[in-house]
């Protein structure tokens, strides 16, 4: 009995995990490797929702408490979580569900592969939240707010879409702040390093996530930008189109082969802070 105990342990976390990869399989608003419509997504997504709606993206959405909430606000708006873990992914696919919040969809590969299954300008916003601050120099390309990334999301996004991004750590906030301000094509940043005292704090609609309520219960503060890019300004793009040359591509790839200006307006009420 004694031996047998750390066994049946072991196996509870297989058994649950395998019983949301098989509910996910079958859920309508799971859009995953395996499913004969995952490599067809690219500019059907307003058929997927039955809909012309405005799309928002939640990059490295965890639980989808995003997705989730911002859809039950916005019934007006379409919104689709990404990540690559797919036990994150049931969590919001099926509080949705419960919901019937029919606007609210979640796709599992990498942020990398976003332009395999968005057309240029077929999202209107994306939400960064509480991302991997990957503190570690080797890491940095891995960032989600590194360059080539943010460079990424402007071909995805329509003309005057935002980015937003909401985190506690200080140094990924620091970093994408002086990233973006380099850029010759920002537009209209606004942002605070203590959201929770800030106006933009309404805007947020109550809605937090795993980390903030965990990292604002150890006292930290949570700061928060916004953004666009002026699509009338060309940025290079890396790599040459060759996602398989990036650091940390790997098996959810789909199939195929791989063929001094002025900054934006930093000025707002209460942001900046």
């Amino acid at each position: 009995m004694y031996f047998c105990r750390p066994l049946i342990k072991s196996f509870l976390p297989v058994r649950k995990k395998t019983k949301r990869f098989e509910d996910n399989a079958r859920s309508y608003n799971v859009v995953e490797p395996g499913q004969e419509r995952y490599e067809k997504m690219k500019g059907q997504w307003h058929a997927h929702f039955q809909n012309q709606n405005p799309i928002t993206l939640e990059l490295a959405c965890g639980r989808g408490e995003y997705t989730v909430g911002l859809a039950a606000a916005y019934p007006e708006r379409n919104y689709i979580g990404i990540d690559v873990k797919g036990d994150r992914i049931w969590k919001g696919a099926q509080h949705a569900q419960a919901a019937k919040l029919d606007n609210a969809g979640f796709l599992r590969t990498q942020i990398l592969m976003l332009e395999y299954f968005f057309n240029p300008g077929e999202v209107d916003e994306i939400y960064i939240v509480f991302p991997d601050p990957r503190p570690k120099k080797r890491d940095v390309h891995r960032r989600l707010t590194f360059a080539r990334f943010v460079d990424m999301y402007k071909r995805i996004l329509a003309p005057g879409g935002l980015i937003h991004l909401k985190t506690d750590n200080t140094g990924l906030f620091e970093y994408t702040l002086e990233t973006v301000r380099q850029r010759e094509d920002l537009q209209d940043l606004i942002y605070t390093h203590n959201l929770y005292t800030s106006p933009l704090l309404e805007e947020h609609l109550g809605i937090k996530t795993k980390y903030e309520k965990l990292f604002t219960g150890k006292g930290e503060n949570i700061k928060y930008m916004r953004f666009k890019l002026d699509p009338a300004i060309s940025t290079p793009r890396h790599y040459k189109d060759k996602p398989h040359q990036i650091p940390g591509f790997h098996k959810l790839v789909p199939p195929q082969k791989y063929k001094d200006q002025p900054r934006g307006n930093e000025a707002a009420p209460g942001a900046n802070e």
